[in-house]
């Protein structure tokens, strides 16, 4: 019995002995490494935040990738303090990592664009943008998906990698937006009148920028009208409400002034052939 005992603590003497300062070391290494992931990490995130143009989501994940990028390299160390081969186990994990991405490819490439996004900002939270077949306003920007809400309110969930890809078109950008109405006169009409009628309601209308100068001109003859294109600058939060306005007015001033606004007609000639009616 006690040769059994004495055995044992020969034992643990000998893997003390043996293994005692890389135990030790590889704790050290732990605890150090653990708490300089999560400094480096919130310093990473707070120099982020101080950059123009932040974005949350951006700085939260490149944070988080340091962090995590810190822990890898620390659990390797301590593997290695045991004398665990780490570059065949790092090569394990690339060829691992390899399987993965190529697995995954579709939904890293949505991330991949989540980041380009969220870089180039080519919009912001509250823009309406028309991208990737879709149009709405922009309700968050995550790192796989974007949410817009479309016109009737309805939540369209896209993925960045279709809006990245695709031509964005952002209604927000600009501080100011262009008008393009077309209306058409009778032939008969008075067309110095009616442009007349045009500039006087545009230029009352104080939504309506005096730079650049609205423009209103015949731009075709119809069929059943002569067209006259209006052309008119506005903030970008009257585009909308302008819009209607001059419609409902152009239409109304032309109804008192004696301006028509003709229905497509079409002429109609009958032949008759005077040989069959006999």
């Amino acid at each position: 019995m006690k040769e059994t005992i004495q055995s044992a603590i020969d034992k643990v003497v000998e893997i003390v002995t043996t293994y005692g300062l890389s135990v030790l070391g590889a704790i050290v290494i732990l605890i150090v490494g653990w708490n300089a992931s999560n400094l480096v990490a919130d310093k990473v995130y707070k120099a982020l935040g101080k950059l123009p143009n932040a974005d949350e989501t951006l700085n939260r994940f490149l944070s988080s990738l340091v962090r995590y990028t810190i822990k890898i390299f620390t659990v390797l160390a301590v593997l290695s303090q045991f004398g665990i081969q780490t570059a065949s186990l790092v090569a394990i994990l690339g060829a691992a990592g390899l399987a993965i991405g190529l697995a995954l490819q579709g939904t890293l490439s949505h991330v991949a664009s989540g980041v380009m996004l969220l870089i180039f900002r080519p919009f912001k939270i509250g823009d309406y943008i028309e991208a990737g077949g879709v149009s709405g306003t922009v309700k968050d920007i995550g790192l796989f998906v974007t949410d817009l809400a479309t016109a009737e309110n309805i939540h369209i969930v896209v993925p960045n990698g279709k809006i990245w890809d695709t031509v964005i078109r952002n209604f927000s950008h600009n501080k100011t937006r262009r008008i393009n109405l077309t209306i058409g006169i009778g032939y008969n009409d008075d067309i110095k009148k009616a442009k007349k009628i045009i500039n006087d309601i545009l230029s009352k209308d104080e939504r309506v920028l005096k730079d650049p100068e609205h423009l209103v001109a015949v731009s075709g003859l119809g069929d059943n009208a002569v067209d006259i294109r209006v052309r008119a600058w506005t903030k970008k939060d009257d585009f909308w409400e302008t819009i209607y306005f001059l419609n409902q007015e152009i239409k109304e001033t032309f109804d008192k002034k004696g301006i028509s606004i003709p229905y497509p007609q079409r002429d109609i000639h009958i032949v008759s052939d005077c040989n069959k009616a006999k």
